[in-house]
């Protein structure tokens, strides 16, 4: 049993014995540069033992004989075990074999016979170091498959690759999401943000570990948009007005850098919110018959109209009873009785209407001695004026003196007018707003008459006393003591001018815009929108300057025209602009929303590309405010350089002013830069400021490397989007500061690069000699500037391009309908004021309405013989008398 035993497990042994040399000797050799060692087991009976011997032979080209050196034992007395070992010198196998791959084998023999081992194959292990492809980094969306290939190095034997992420070993079993190919590339399924990291692949074998570099993958999330919103409540309480929705970009959230959402955040939308309804009484009933009683009744019902949305009921009783007369009341009663207890006979009654008549005619004649009064005053001073010369002095309004000039320049005496200002001097279509007054004078009298008008101009002397007086008083505690910006005048109901120059601002008085017999001081100002807080919410913001008139409360005949200029692109159907106006507490109301004018409103806005013309019934202060509908919805920005005038030293700064496109503040940032020493490096730009909540940036480029450096360390500069649209601030500016290497380099060229983040920016060359004055001061200020401070104010017919007897008899001649059309209206049409035709024809002479606004538009640039030329085309004679010499008038 035992030999059967043997004859099984002896073999196996010299199996696994002859294996394991043969991986010994792989080992050894790749490693050692000594011995390589080649184990045989062999089996023979006992009885051969006697006189074996063993050799190895390797490719049948060397044999190397070895002796027997241990007998390790017998698994039986009939079967010994020998081991015999061989040893192999590297040197040995190089020098026969040279670095291929060769085989060796045992041979044993005695006399008995021969016995051969297996081949034995030996290959030179390595590793090489570099990867033939190693995996590359990318960026990859979120779901998205991704693909990381490897391609390990050359080694023998053949290397085995694993994956790892952030050191650690991919395990596909354990993360299905992973799989490793046979060619050894990493497929990711769906990539996940926890996906994010570096990779590396890493080969191998007995010899050698290799690492590929790391392969960054970067799982980005390209940001969505979240559902919309409801619709907000309509932004109007009634009428039109506006409502919007907004989202997000949360769903998801842009992560890793990823896109944002494209699209607006914000849709709006026009909406009509139904106005509430106030009820009305309806007309009184007849009186019932009379009663026994002796009282009689009518009533009446809350039907015109019924009360409705939230309107108010109405006020007052709906029945209402009278005492009936003794002749009305029935024969049983011949009395009628009071709740006091008394009783009032017929006769009494007859008294007591008597002596009411007799109150009545009292107070009748003593109107009548009033008006009588009255009338002769404002005849006495109307005959002064009419027999003047002023009447007919309008074909050279700013060279002929009047005769009568007295009558422009006398001082009012106000406390002799005070009947003008008593009572209540809020607007006539508000019933809300009150403003208490005394019954003193409106403004203080003015002293010894020492703010007389000469040549339509104060002296600036009375303009800052005017200034200084109008502060004290409780309502004008907030307007500026700039006089520079500031205009005032005398004027009657010849009318007249105030201009505050290089602004663009005027306010025209028309003829009888001022009660005949009434002598008004007036102002003119432009507030500083620091000094003057006007709220702005959500996309709203300031479009024009913020401009007061007064005094206001005055009582005006007709509207007067102020001019101001605007700065967005004038186009309805991107904005809703309304008019603000300041009530008597200093609170800003709405009084107008632009393309929805009423006739019937004090208000009316003339809309042009960049100004705007306000008829008002009412003096005040008034601005612009405009919300977009859209980000289509853009603003004017003017974009102004300026740079020192002298410079001695290597640095060299560029100034950017951005600022609204509205001459007013020009001005201001021009005064400014004159003062700092300033000069102005090229002409004013404008650019289109949208509604797209994205900044405002700048930058200059392409400088002269070898003479210019900058020495700001980001590529550009920022402006903030809500520092510009919510107009706040009246300019904002940015400074570039450059270094020149030498102080003998003079000449700069460079491009100037003005952007809105993500829209369309302008670019502009700049070439100049930094020690050369590009730009005279006196050049500029013609060029830029209208110097006409010699009329700031002017009254009477020297304020007008149109005489005033000619003016009378144009308006005589086209507010009565022709029926061939030749009237007013055609006159509208030929000036291209067809828009306003319902506007003029609510006034009661729609021709001087038109005039009033051709003479506001063409004050400094019109020609009269223009508009001559278009009273012939109409076919009325009267416009020959424009072209008529001033001895013929």
């Amino acid at each position: 049993m035992i030999i059967v035993l043997c004859l099984f497990i002896l073999p196996l042994l010299f199996l696994l014995c002859w294996f394991s040399s043969s991986y010994k000797m792989h080992l050894r050799y790749q490693f050692s540069s000594f011995v390589s060692v080649f184990v045989l087991f062999l089996f023979f009976p006992l009885r051969s033992i006697s006189g074996l011997l063993a050799r190895c032979c390797c490719q049948s080209r060397a044999c190397l004989v070895s002796n027997i050196l241990t007998l390790l034992g017998f698994c039986s007395p009939a079967l010994p075990v020998m081991q015999v070992t061989i040893e192999i010198t590297r040197q040995q196998v190089e020098k026969i074999f040279g670095l291929d791959e060769y085989w060796c084998q045992c041979v044993a023999w005695s006399t008995t016979g021969t016995q051969k081992s297996q081949k034995a194959y030996i290959r030179i292990a390595y590793l090489r170091k570099n990867f033939e492809e190693e995996p590359q980094g990318k960026e990859v969306a979120l779901d998205q498959e991704v693909l990381l290939r490897c391609h390990p190095p050359e080694g023998v034997p053949q290397a085995e690759v694993e994956w790892q992420r952030n050191e650690d070993v991919i395990d596909p079993a354990s993360d299905p999401n992973f799989v490793i190919t046979p060619d050894h590339n990493l497929v990711i399924k769906k990539a996940r943000l926890a996906d994010t990291g570096n990779y590396t692949c890493v080969a191998k074998n007995i010899v050698a570990r290799r690492k590929s570099t790391s392969a960054a993958i970067l799982v980005y999330v390209n940001g969505g948009w979240s559902t919309w919103t409801t619709w907000s409540s309509c932004s109007a309480v009634c009428g039109r007005g506006w409502q919007k929705r907004s989202r997000s970009c949360t769903n998801p959230t842009p992560l890793n850098g990823g896109t944002s959402c494209e699209g607006q955040n914000v849709q709006k939308s026009a909406c009509v919110a139904t106005c509430p309804v106030d009820g009305g009484w309806s007309e009184w009933s007849k009186w019932s018959a009379c009663g026994a009683d002796c009282s009689m009744w009518r009533s009446r019902e809350c039907t015109q109209p019924s009360p409705g949305t939230g309107g108010k009921d109405c006020q007052g009783l709906d029945l209402q009873s009278l005492n009936c007369t003794s002749e009305q009341c029935p024969q049983s009663e011949c009395t009628t009785t009071h709740q006091d207890g008394f009783a009032v006979s017929g006769a009494e009654d007859v008294a007591l209407y008597v002596g009411m008549v007799a109150v009545a005619l009292c107070l009748t004649l003593l109107l009548i001695v009033v008006v009588l009064v009255y009338r002769r005053k404002k005849e006495g001073l109307d005959a002064d004026v009419a027999d003047s010369s002023i009447l007919t002095t309008g074909f050279q309004p700013m060279g002929i003196k009047p005769k009568n000039s007295h009558l422009l320049t006398i001082q009012p005496d106000l406390t002799t007018t005070t009947t003008s200002y008593q009572g209540t001097l809020r607007s006539r279509h508000d019933a809300t707003g009150k403003f208490s007054m005394t019954n003193g004078p409106l403004l203080d009298p003015l002293p010894n008459g020492s703010h007389t008008l000469h040549n339509g101009k104060l002296n600036s002397d009375a303009a800052a006393e005017f200034v200084s007086r109008l502060s004290t008083q409780s309502y004008f505690k907030t307007l500026p003591r700039d006089v520079a910006n500031t205009s005032y005048g005398t004027f009657n109901f010849l009318g007249g001018r105030l201009t505050i120059p290089n602004t663009g601002i005027s306010l025209l008085i028309p003829p009888e815009a001022i009660p005949r017999g009434k002598i008004y001081e007036i102002y003119l100002t432009v507030q500083r929108k620091e000094d003057l807080r006007l709220p702005v919410a959500g996309c709203q913001t300031l479009l024009s300057p913020i401009v007061s008139c007064g005094p206001p409360g005055v009582v005006l005949s007709r509207p007067v025209i102020l001019s101001m200029d605007h700065c967005f692109d004038a186009c309805l159907d991107n904005w809703a602009v309304r008019l603000k106006k300041q009530n008597y507490e200093g609170a800003w109301e709405d009084v107008l929303l632009m393309g929805e004018e009423l006739v019937s409103d004090p208000y009316y806005c003339q809309l042009e590309a960049e100004t705007c013309r306000l008829f008002s019934e009412q003096l005040g202060t008034f601005a612009l405010v405009g919300e977009s509908l859209h980000m289509g919805a853009a603003k004017r920005l003017r974009l102004v350089l300026f740079s020192d005038a002298y410079c001695s030293t290597l640095e060299y700064n560029i100034r950017v002013y951005c600022m609204d496109d509205t001459q007013d503040v020009f001005k201001e940032v021009m005064q400014m830069e004159r003062q700092l020493g300033g000069r102005l490096i090229d002409e004013p730009h404008v650019l289109l400021f949208k509604d797209s909540y994205h900044n405002l940036r700048l930058s200059i480029h392409d400088m002269p490397q070898a003479h210019w450096r900058s020495k700001l360390l980001a590529g550009y500069q920022e402006i903030p989007f809500y520092h510009i649209w919510n107009g706040s601030q009246r300019y904002l500016h940015c400074t570039f500061t450059l270094e020149r290497l030498s102080l003998s380099t003079c000449e700069l060229t460079c491009q100037l690069c003005v952007w809105q983040v993500e829209g369309e920016g302008q670019s502009f060359s700049l070439d100049f000699n930094i020690a050369k004055v590009t730009f005279d001061t006196r050049a500029l200020d013609s060029e830029f500037l209208l110097m006409d401070s010699n009329a700031t104010a002017l009254a009477g017919p020297s304020a007008f391009q149109i005489p005033y007897l000619i003016r009378q008899k144009i308006c005589s001649s086209l507010d009565a309908p022709c029926p061939n059309g030749a009237d007013w209206r055609m006159l509208a049409q030929r000036l291209k004021l067809e828009r306003h035709m319902s506007f003029f024809a609510s006034k009661a002479s729609p021709t001087s309405v038109i005039l009033d606004l051709w003479e506001a538009q063409h004050f400094h640039s019109g020609n009269i013989n223009q508009l001559a030329t278009v009273m012939a085309d109409i076919g009325k004679q009267e416009a020959m008398i424009f072209l008529v010499s001033d001895g013929e008038c």
